[in-house]
Order: C-alpha cells, then sequence, then structure tokens
C-alpha cells in the first residue's frame, strides 16, 4: 500500500447475497459495522433492497450515502441518452464517495448478491480502486441462491455454465443457448417473451426452470413454460439445469445429421454443438465421433467409414424406438458426407415417419480457402476424385469440362492409401487446360495438429504429398498469388472476369 493510501479511508464493496439477510456471510457484517459510511444504490422511489438486507446491521451513526439512480427503465432527455445520464450518475457518485475517503472515512458499498457480479458496484471500483485502499466482499449470488432453490444440480463434471443477460439480441441469445450444456440467464422483466422465444428457438424450453425473487419474500418456483409474461420481475432468472441424470420429457425420436467442420470444436456451429449435447446416440465413422466430448449416459455407436448405408439405417431404426439420435459426419453433411446416404434410406417406406434433419458445417473447401486467402471468389465447381463410387471415366468427364469452362476447382478425396495414381492423371487432364504456373493449394488436416497449407504450381504438384486428409483447389487463369509484406503467399480469384 502507498503511502497516499494510508491517510485515506478504506472502501469496501459488500456482497450480500441474494436477499435472505441470513445468507449474508461473516466478513459482511463485520465490514457494515466497521464502516462510517454506508452506501447503497436506489431507483427513484428511494427504496433500495441493499440496504433493506443489511438493515437489521445499519446503526443510528451510520453516515448514509443513497445513490439514486436518474433513470432506470423509463426514457431521459439527456443529450447523451440513457448512456450518458449513466455515465454522469456514475462519475458524480464516486465523486460523493471519494470526498470521504479523502476525509479518512471507511465506505461500505453494499450491493445485492456478488458485488463484481452485474452488479452496480463495479462502476464504483472501477473509479476509485487505484486511487484507495479496497476490498471487495463476494456475496452468494442469484445464480446459486436458483439452483438451491431448485433443488437439482446446476453443473456437474464436465458441463459448461454460460450465464447470460437477457438483454442480448434474440438471436445471439439462441445461438448461446442452443450451444451451451447449462445456462442461467439473468436481467428477465421486460426480456422474458424474447427469452423465451430463444428457449423455444433452440428447443431447449422444455427443460427450462423459472425462479423468482430467490430467498427472498414473494419467491416463486415453476417450469418456464407455464410462466405469464406479465407476472415476470426484473429479480427472476431462467435455469437450464444439469443434464447429467436428468429426466429427459418423452417425445418422437429423430435423426439430426450433424456437420462437425472439417476439424475440432472450433468449426462447429452453436447449433450443431446444442444437437450434439442433447442427442442420446451418436452414430458415426468412429474418428468423427470420438471428436464430439463424452457426456453421461449418451450412449456412442462408432464404425468403419465404408459402410455409410448400414450406418444411416441403423441410426433411423434408433430413432424408430424413440431415441434422438445424432448422425456425426465431417466437414458440411451434404458435401460428399453422411447426409445424403441417411436421406436416401429415410426415404424408404418404412422409415417415411421418421423426423430427419440436416445441420451445416463448415466444408473443407471453406476451410483450406481461409486459410489460403480466397481462391474461391469467383464460380467454382466441387468435385470428388474418389472412384469408388463412381467410376473415374465420368471423373475424366467432369474435370474436363469444369477445367475447359475455366471455374476454379476444389477437388475432394484426392488420394488414400489405395488410390494414388489420381492425382497425377487430374494434373495430367487440368494441364490441357491449364497454364503450368495456375496455383494450387495443397491443404492437409486443416484445423487440426496437423495442419499444412501450401501453395504449388499445377506443374509442380506431387502426388506422394497427397492424402485422404488432403483437399485441393486449383486455381482459374484469373487466380493469382501475391507475396505480401511478411513475406506470406496469398492466392485469391477476382470477381471480376474480363468481357469477352
Amino acid at each position: 500500500m502507498s503511502e497516499s493510501l494510508s491517510v485515506n479511508g478504506k472502501l469496501y464493496g459488500v456482497g450480500l447475497g441474494p436477499g435472505d439477510p441470513s445468507l449474508m456471510t461473516v466478513r459482511a457484517v463485520e465490514v457494515i459495522a466497521e464502516a462510517q459510511v454506508i452506501a447503497y444504490h436506489s431507483a427513484r422511489h428511494g427504496r433500495s433492497i441493499a440496504r433493506s438486507i443489511a438493515a437489521q446491521h445499519l446503526r443510528a451513526d451510520h453516515i448514509e450515502e443513497p445513490l439514486v439512480y436518474p433513470v432506470t427503465t423509463e426514457t431521459t432527455d439527456h443529450p447523451g441518452g440513457y448512456q450518458g445520464a449513466m455515465e454522469e450518475f456514475y462519475a458524480e457518485a464516486s465523486a460523493r464517495l471519494a470526498v470521504h475517503l479523502d476525509a479518512g472515512r471507511t465506505v461500505a458499498v453494499l450491493a445485492e448478491g456478488d458485488p463484481l457480479f452485474y452488479g452496480s458496484y463495479m462502476h464504483m471500483h472501477k473509479r476509485l480502486a487505484d486511487r484507495y485502499d479496497t476490498e471487495v466482499v463476494p456475496g452468494v449470488t442469484s445464480v446459486s441462491a436458483a439452483a438451491a432453490r431448485l433443488g437439482a444440480p446446476l453443473v456437474e463434471g464436465e458441463e459448461v455454465l454460460t450465464i447470460l443477460p437477457g438483454t442480448l439480441p434474440e438471436e445471439e441469445l439462441t445461438a448461446r443457448l442452443a450451444a451451451t450444456d447449462v445456462a442461467v440467464v439473468m436481467k428477465l422483466g421486460r426480456t422474458f417473451p424474447k427469452v423465451r422465444r430463444a428457449l423455444e428457438t433452440s428447443g431447449r424450453l422444455s427443460e427450462a426452470r423459472y425462479v423468482e425473487r430467490a430467498t427472498m419474500s414473494g419467491e416463486r418456483v415453476a417450469e418456464l413454460a407455464d410462466v405469464d409474461a406479465e407476472s415476470v420481475p426484473y429479480f427472476s432468472v431462467a435455469v437450464l439445469p444439469s443434464r447429467v441424470d436428468a429426466e429427459r420429457p418423452a417425445g418422437r425420436g429423430e435423426v439430426v445429421v450433424v456437420g462437425t467442420g472439417p476439424a475440432g470444436p472450433l468449426w462447429l456451429t452453436p447449433e450443431s454443438r446444442g444437437a450434439l449435447a442433447a442427442a442420446d446416440d451418436l452414430v458415426g465413422y468412429a474418428t468423427y465421433v470420438d471428436r464430439v466430448p463424452r457426456r453421461p449416459g449418451q450412449l456412442r455407436h462408432g464404425s468403419d467409414n465404408r459402410v455409410e448405408a448400414e450406418r444411416a439405417e441403423f441410426a433411423l431404426q434408433l430413432a424408430q424406438r424413440g431415441r434422438r439420435v445424432a448422425v456425426v459426419s465431417g466437414g458440411d453433411p451434404g458435401v460428399f458426407a453422411m447426409a445424403t446416404a441417411v436421406l436416401e434410406v429415410a426415404s424408404r417406406k418404412e422409415y417415411a415417419d421418421v423426423p430427419v434433419r440436416v445441420l451445416p458445417g463448415v466444408t473443407a473447401a471453406n476451410a483450406a480457402a481461409a486459410r489460403a486467402g480466397a481462391p474461391l471468389g469467383h464460380d467454382y465447381a466441387t468435385i470428388s476424385l474418389s472412384d469408388r463410387l463412381k467410376p473415374w471415366e465420368v471423373i475424366a468427364e467432369r474435370l474436363g469440362a469444369a477445367a475447359s469452362a475455366d471455374l476454379v476447382l476444389a477437388l475432394y478425396n484426392p488420394g488414400s492409401r489405395s488410390r494414388t495414381w489420381q492425382v497425377g492423371k487430374a494434373r495430367e487432364l487440368l494441364l490441357e487446360h491449364r497454364a503450368p504456373d495456375t496455383p494450387v493449394v495443397v491443404a492437409r488436416d486443416v484445423g487440426g495438429r496437423g495442419e499444412r497449407v501450401r501453395i504449388v504450381r499445377l506443374a509442380d504438384l506431387d502426388p506422394a504429398e497427397v492424402d485422404m486428409r488432403t483437399i485441393l483447389l486449383v486455381g482459374s487463369s484469373r487466380t493469382r498469388v501475391v507475396r505480401r509484406g511478411d513475406g506470406e503467399e496469398i492466392v485469391w480469384t477476382p470477381r471480376r472476369y474480363p468481357e469477352a
């Protein structure tokens, strides 16, 4: 502590807990007893919830500093709008507290819950803590209080807890609710209709619980779907509790084909992440299934990469028994992946009543293009070089047609241990239409630990460096390679094309 701080009073941010005075910590009571000045926030009606929680510990000789908000939910004619009015208020309030601190008085700012958890105290802290000796006394949050009142585990094992303000845009709320395991949404009140819609859109409404004024007078616990929006106060939260050992509502089985992107969890969309978490069963190529985090009670059915039809039928049969099944597919499931296999089997009469959804994912071509620059900036064609499901003659014809049309080419499945000659043959075909110095992006294991992205000339493309984890992006006559100031090469295809 500096000498200048020692002559001033001390600032305390005192967490009071969720509302029940008996949930105040011993340290909070001690600090209030030591303090000379007690500050608390309130609306213009003057009633302070923080003061009411601590009331039995206040004395006649305490100097009280009510910090009255100039605006809460109503409009303001402040030239800076709501934000300007609040900034001015925080500056004035902190200046008032600074007067006491400069006079050597100890100041305790009361805060419901925890002072640094969505609390008004933090605005005082940010303006004063660098100038005065400061201590923050943590308190029980409304999140903990709500979980206790629900009497169910909030978060368990490796589940992820997400805390969201209900003031977020509806689409953002929906995405985050879909992606997380466990969630608490704060600041309901006027935001409740939006939060309810986000829960419904994300498929989580049936899990959601509602807790109002936890530990306070008028406490209420309910299924959120049953709550009347007109009755919801600000001091309420929506809770998606732990899924571990939770009873899932009985429902109709379904199959969701989920695209996981080219590599790990950074490539998952929120919708896909949520579908994987909600599934009773995961079905897929073992390598892709292994990428998905393990969840208690969830069954995993990994199989070989060459049994797509059998895998699809197995998933549909599980769904017929009422199971929620996620068929795990790498990249985008609709691009040379599992969506076609599932839909083909699902088109049979015996599976006509099984709901099937397809969730998109980042496909390998887009991932590789982003790493290299923007080679897919103009028209392009996507072709698989695998001759396992179609004859090479068809592949060669399509390569020639796309090359003669001067399209950029995204070549999937260019080679494997059992297919080593196709890349060389494709290079020969393409050189009949493209210049030898046409740029080719050779991208291997994009997003994975073994990622390697190189730009080579078409004439120099070496089949030996291509395997089943590689994708090739072959430029058009317009594609350019530029070496930037840092020495890195980028490749891009202009969006403009010359007049004929």
